[in-house]
């Protein structure tokens, strides 16, 4: 599909990935960002585009921005913590918003959809992981209710004719990004500069790619891969354990602090201790990301010790 002169939706448009991908498309189309700003912020979204705040999981939201005049929409909208407090009201919210873009789409004739899934649907298994490796078992409620849309997404692209793009992400990293290692480091040590505390054991490894690569990735297979169904894997060739981030973080910041270990070999319950995917599929049609593991984390930090460091001066 040729990404030029189209009429656009991202839902969770205004998060790492959405806001990025917004910006991105709206350079050569018609661009609406529609998010309930639960987890994003409206001051990512580009002033390029339209943006509308709208909850997924209510169809007539979904209604509001899903029109006949979409060409494609880029379904983002998703709770993503696979340590949610509440992991039923995760899953059945997650499937809830899917269906509903998905059967609003059908009613109103627009049969192009792209889905950002993820690695934890494989759960733990052998890597590099395949796109085509099973038995496919996830062990959090959060790849169950991936797994669970790209199952959703499989009947839409082979009962309703519809072109579905469905892209599994490693660990995806920018700026402006809350909640995950590298944030949660910097913050860390902003209060103590002496101690780092470690979920787990610092040797999980998985690989980490750049924000700005990954919505390369989405846009290049979007516009290269023309099957019904298109899954990929979006990710890097290399890893990054846990210990290293610290490394690459207390080096950015300028320290040198003690580890300290909540212990165990998972940072928490669901937590997949090791992930590289394969790629191969990707780089046969024809995209390799510009940065490794370590590159992507490194800038990702230096991005957000920046910005962490701001906030707390503007306090």
């Amino acid at each position: 599909m040729n990404l030029v002169d189209k009429r656009v939706v991202v839902t969770g448009g205004a998060g790492l990935v959405g806001s990025h991908l917004a910006a991105k498309l709206s350079t050569e189309n018609d661009v609406v960002v529609a998010d309930d700003l639960s987890k994003g912020t409206e001051s990512r979204v580009p002033d390029s585009v339209e943006f509308t705040r709208a909850d997924m999981r209510e169809p007539a939201d979904v209604a509001e921005v899903i029109t006949d005049d979409v060409d494609i929409v880029f379904h983002l909208a998703a709770y993503t913590d696979t340590n949610y407090e509440d992991p039923r009201k995760l899953f059945e919210e997650n499937t809830e918003m899917t269906y509903n873009v998905l059967e609003r789409m059908d009613e109103v004739g627009v049969d192009n959809v792209a889905f950002t899934s993820s690695s934890t649907i494989y759960g733990e298994a052998p890597r590099p992981t395949p796109e085509d490796y099973a038995p496919i078992e996830p062990i959090s409620a959060y790849g169950a209710s991936k797994l669970a849309d790209e199952a959703l997404m499989s009947t839409y692209a082979y009962s309703y004719d519809f072109t579905a793009w469905v892209f599994r992400f490693a660990n995806i990293v920018g700026p402006k990004q809350r909640g995950n290692v590298i944030p949660d480091f910097i913050e860390k040590l902003l209060d103590d500069p002496e101690t780092l505390t470690i979920l787990g054991d610092g040797r999980q490894e998985k690989s980490y790619l750049y924000v700005e690569d990954c919505v390369d990735a989405i846009c290049h297979v979007v516009e290269n891969a023309d099957r019904s169904m298109n899954t990929y894997n979006l990710g890097t060739r290399t890893t990054t354990s846990v210990n290293r981030i610290a490394d690459i973080v207390a080096d950015v910041m300028g320290l040198d602090p003690e580890y300290e270990y909540t212990g165990g070999e998972r940072g928490w319950k669901g937590d997949v201790p090791k992930m590289r995917l394969s790629i191969e599929k990707l780089s046969a049609l024809g995209y390799e990301p510009s940065t490794s593991s370590d590159e992507a984390v490194e800038r990702a930090a230096a991005e957000l010790y920046e910005e962490l460091r701001a906030e707390r001066a503007s306090r």
